[in-house]
């Protein structure tokens, strides 16, 4: 009949369908962390089954704790990034140090930086007190979702020196045109629902290519795609953003 609408199940079905979906969930998970495939990690050598993070299985590297954005980090100085780096002046934000064992033998001069204690250097991304280029290549993986990204470009473009390199990561969705950014969303719950994390600001679409190019830089992507996502234990369609200040910020 026109506009029916489909029998709902009552709330006990409902309880029971939850319960069921929940534990075949885990199980899931279970199965994937104790009988996954193997998989190669590109920063230290080890081949294994690889650890599911959260809701993603096969993501870390038990060998040396590494995530996805490491290893395509990883692959873009395998295939060609190295000679971008070598000799250079690098200034590393929230650094990692399974990327810090690779990135630093390579650098000229290399130091760690963040807001927090226990680096190199105490350093406000929105504020970096630092000369005018001053640093040939800057390093911030999932950094720029945390703090107000259009200060931090200026000032990243602000301390490199010209023709210098931003390695940038952040969480984007290429189907979103626009960035998710809703200034109202302040709770840790909606900053969770909607950003997936309470300390997010935002969640990318592809205009941070835009952003990008308004702070000043020309972008290139280094794009996880097949056989490498399976193979190294990538997220499909993840980008490594190669940011090179070339002209002044617009506007």
């Amino acid at each position: 009949m026109d506009g029916a609408q489909p029998r709902g199940r009552s709330q006990a079905e409902i309880d029971e369908k939850l319960d069921l979906r929940a534990r075949l969930a885990v199980e899931h998970l279970a199965r994937l962390a104790a009988e996954g495939p193997e998989r190669d990690c590109c920063l230290c050598g080890y081949r294994g089954r690889f650890s599911p993070v959260r809701t993603k299985p096969g993501i870390w590297c038990p060998s040396c704790d590494s995530r996805p954005r490491h290893r395509l980090f990883k692959l873009w100085l395998d295939r060609g990034g190295a000679a971008e780096i070598e000799g250079r002046r690098v200034l590393h934000f929230a650094s990692e140090p399974v990327l810090t064992a690779v990135v630093q033998p390579l650098a000229g001069a290399y130091a760690t930086a963040d807001i927090l204690p226990g680096h190199d250097l105490h350093l406000d991304m929105e504020a970096i007190d630092q000369p005018d280029g001053s640093w040939d290549v800057v390093i911030a993986n999932h950094v720029l979702e945390h703090l107000d990204d259009r200060r931090a470009l200026a000032e990243l473009h602000r301390v490199l020196a010209p023709g210098g390199l931003a390695l940038l990561t952040v969480p984007l969705v290429e189907g979103w045109a626009e960035t998710l950014e809703t200034p109202a969303w302040t709770s840790e719950e909606d900053r969770r629902a909607y950003y997936t994390d309470p300390l997010h600001l935002r969640f990318y679409g592809r205009d941070f290519r835009d952003r990008l190019a308004q702070a000043g830089f020309a972008v290139e992507d280094f794009t996880a795609v097949e056989p490498d996502v399976f193979r190294f234990g990538l997220q499909r369609g993840e980008t490594l953003f190669v940011a090179r200040k070339t002209t002044r910020p617009e506007g």
